[in-house]
Order: C-alpha cells, then structure tokens, then sequence
C-alpha cells in the first residue's frame, strides 16, 4: 500500500512585533527617569533647551576617588592618569587633576590643552603615534614624560635632546598577544618579534635617551580580568629581561585603560551588570599579579614599578546622560513604531556601538512597542536605537540617554546641527553651563571669503 506524501511547502517566517497581544500577555515599560544628579531634568531642558548634555560632578569625584581607593589599597605605588581623549571638556579634566589625575594626552592639542589648565608638565604623560619635531622640544623643555610609539620617533627625539645638551627619561610603547584580547600590533613595539628588546637596547646605548618606563594599552572595554593578569606577567617578564640587557632600571609600568562601563555592547545578551567587572575586580587581579611579579625586586635593591592607569571610560561614562526631545512619530512600512529626535549620531557617536539605556522623564501611557529612534540628519545611518521598548510618544516628550559621558564630546560632529549646551550640576546642586551652544557665528568664525564670492548674484536661470 503506497502513502501519499504530504506537498512540500515552503517555509516561512512572520514577524512578531512586540507589544502586541500574546501567549506572554503584553509588554509595558513603567521606567522613567525625573532627575540627574539630584536635579529635574525638564526645567534644565526648558533653560538650556534639548538637546542637552548634563554631567554631574560629584559622580567624576565619586569614580576616581573609588578607583585609586581599590589599588591604594592593594599596590604601593599607584598613579592615576586622566586620558584627555575620552573627554577632554575642560571642566571634566580639572575635576579629575583636582581628585590628584595627572593628564594622559595623545596629541600636541591635547597636551597644550593640559598646559594650559594648568597640570605640571612632569605630571603629563604624551602618548600616541603622532608627535611631530615643534611639540617634541616644547616637550622636552618642559619635562613632560614622552612614551615612544616608533623608531622614526626615537630617533627624532634623540636629535632633540642632542641638541638640547639634555638626557630624557622615555617610556617604550609595547604590543603583544596577551591570549585575552585582540593585539593592537599599529602602537609601540611588538614583543614576540624581538622589536621590542632591538629599540630597548638602541636607547640604552643613546647618550641622550634613558629608558625608565613600559607602557601597553590591551584595548577597550575589556570585560575579562584575567587579560590584565596576563599583561602584568608579560610586562614584567620583558622589564626584567630588558634591565639585564641594558642595564636600565624600569621606574614605571603603564598598564593603559580599557576599563568597560555599565554600558550596553550592540550584540550582548547579558546586562552590563552581570558582564562588566567593578573597579574592584579590576584592582584586585591586577595588583594580585603585579605584586607577585615583583615580589623578588626589594631584596635586589630594586624598587617596585609605579603602577600608572590611564582609565577614561569607567571613570566619565556614568557621569553624563544626554537628554533629547521627540520631534515626529512614524509608522515604519513594516509595522514598526519610530520616532524622530533632535539629537542624533552627531552627537552620540558612541551609539554606532552601544545600545544605551532608553528612558522618558515622566510616565507614559500606553503599550510599549518595539520602536526605532531615529536622529534628525539627512542619512539613514543616523539611528539612536535600532530598537527599543517604549509607549507611545507624543511631539516634546523628552527621552534621557544613559550613559554617555566617554567618547562622545570628543568625537562629536558639527555636521547639519549645531552642536548644544553642556551643563555640570556641582556637588552642592548650582549649575554651570561648560560649554556654551554653537550658533553661525561660532561655525563661521575661522572661514574666510575671498572678495570675488562675497555677493550671491548670478545670471537668471529661465
């Protein structure tokens, strides 16, 4: 007897679009954040207008305060150095050099900027691959501490310093393969290659040059403690076997930043909070490690290294939030729900990367939906959240982004709108305004127009 077979049909999938009635029931979202800081946030919109940044000082003391807590605690020698890319707003960077920071700057703005809020040149620290002739003297004049990225630069500064009749004290730059994180092989002097002891060994034979420090930065938001370990056993292994060889005494090891936040990374399933380690476990692996790395080094007459720490994220992530109004309500074509904002990627750069925390500041009404909010530039890649839970919205209702504090006041655009007001809330509740709002004159301050394009006239078009 022959069965019949069942057709074939092609399968499908149908979108289920959250929000709506199912076998789970409905979806609300009752989350709203009022305040920042201790403040109202909507008299702070009415005043300064949206969209608007909103730091809180009091949560920068807080951060570097815990932070040098956690490894004072654990090491005997820390220091802690602000990193001027992560945000570099002057009210942001005296607050960390009031808290004892130095400065860790990447360029000849950022150091001149260092300079002129007033951090000692011995207390900066001038990284990065891009440091050209004029800098480097000033620099060397001063006194601040250069970290070599490459031998083009080496060999640079020791031209300076012949020339200055001066010895200066360097730190090396280093890469290699910690086994945790992805190497950054573009910065300083790999390891494994041998690189790293050939230039060691050209400045410990320079009349000019004095190697007293190592640097490595592993990367950014690194979640796994255990790669810190790994680079404090490496670093200190290449320390004692450059010493040997040189005949140099290393004073410093530079372990960079790449603290995560309690943000979200686009991809996770987990929250920050059951993936990102606290200051604490960070302190905790890398002190275990280094204080066992250089246990041996007192009885040979040698100091323990200064532990620097070049933090940025976890320091200034959670002390600003950005606050941005509804401009428009759309039905995408597949059903979705979208909002238009008056803030976009221009501003928070960093939402290429993160899913921030999504909040309106008062209650709304309604079933959350999953929703699209967009930015007002004319580019489709301007998307604040590619999806997010949220009532409905009405024109003016105002939406906080959380947190924000790293990398976008630095890597903003001024690109289509103009770039708002930056407000500090200080720690006894008063208001600053710390970077005023852009207008046209601001924009056009540094353009100049030659005189036969100073008048619009043209031939009539017909």
């Amino acid at each position: 007897m022959k069965h019949s077979k069942t057709p074939w049909q092609k399968p499908t999938l149908t979108a289920h679009h959250m929000g709506a009635l199912n076998k789970f029931g409905r979806s609300t979202n009752q989350q709203y954040q009022a305040c920042f800081a201790g403040v109202d946030i909507q008299p702070l919109l009415a005043r300064y207008g949206s969209p608007l940044f909103i730091l809180s000082e009091a949560r920068l003391r807080q951060n570097v305060r815990r932070l040098l807590q956690a490894f004072n605690r654990r090491y005997e020698r820390v220091t802690y150095s602000w990193s001027y890319k992560t945000n570099y707003l002057a009210a942001v960077c005296n607050t960390f050099h009031q808290e004892g920071a130095w400065a860790e700057v990447v360029s000849a703005f950022e150091y001149e900027k260092a300079r002129s809020l007033g951090v000692p040149a011995e207390k900066i620290l001038f990284n990065g691959p891009h440091k050209e002739r004029p800098i480097l003297e000033r620099v060397v004049a001063e006194g601040a501490r250069i970290h070599l990225d490459h031998l083009d630069e080496l060999y640079l500064l020791e031209s300076i310093a012949r020339e200055a009749g001066r010895q200066v004290d360097v730190t090396m730059r280093l890469n290699f393969d910690s086994g945790y994180t992805e190497p950054w092989t573009r910065f300083g002097f790999n390891i494994e290659s041998g690189q790293a002891l050939d230039a060691a060994k050209i400045i410990g034979n320079s009349a000019h040059l004095q190697l007293s420090g190592l640097h490595s930065h592993l990367g950014t938001f690194i979640q796994d403690t255990r790669a810190y370990v790994a680079q404090i056993n490496i670093m200190c292994a290449f320390m004692e076997e450059v010493e040997q060889a040189t005949g140099c005494h290393i004073d410093s090891l530079d372990i960079g930043g790449g603290f995560a936040s309690m943000n979200s990374l686009q991809g996770s399933y987990l929250p920050p909070e059951q993936l990102v380690p606290g200051i604490e476990q960070y302190a905790e692996a890398i002190c275990t490690a280094l204080n066992a790395a250089t246990s041996h080094r007192p009885q040979q007459g040698k100091n323990k290294p200064r532990l620097i720490l070049e933090s940025g994220r976890a320091m200034v992530d959670d002390a600003e939030i950005l606050v941005s109004s509804v401009v428009a309500n759309k039905r995408m074509p597949d059903g979705r729900r979208a909002a238009v904002l008056d803030a976009g990627v221009n501003l928070l750069f960093t939402g290429f990367w993160y899913n921030h925390q999504v909040m309106p500041t008062r209650p709304l009404d309604g079933i959350a939906e999953d929703t699209i909010l967009y930015g007002p530039l004319c580019m489709n890649i301007d998307v604040m959240r590619a999806s997010v839970m949220l009532p409905p919205l009405n024109v003016g209702d105002a939406l906080v982004f959380s947190p924000v504090g790293a990398y976008n006041n630095t890597q903003w655009m001024q690109f289509i709108e103009y770039r708002p007001n930056v407000v500090m809330i200080h720690e006894d509740q008063q208001l600053s305004v710390v970077r005023k709002a852009e207008d046209l004159q601001v924009m056009t301050a540094q353009e100049s127009l030659p005189e036969h394009l100073l008048h619009v006239d043209g031939p009539e078009q017909t």
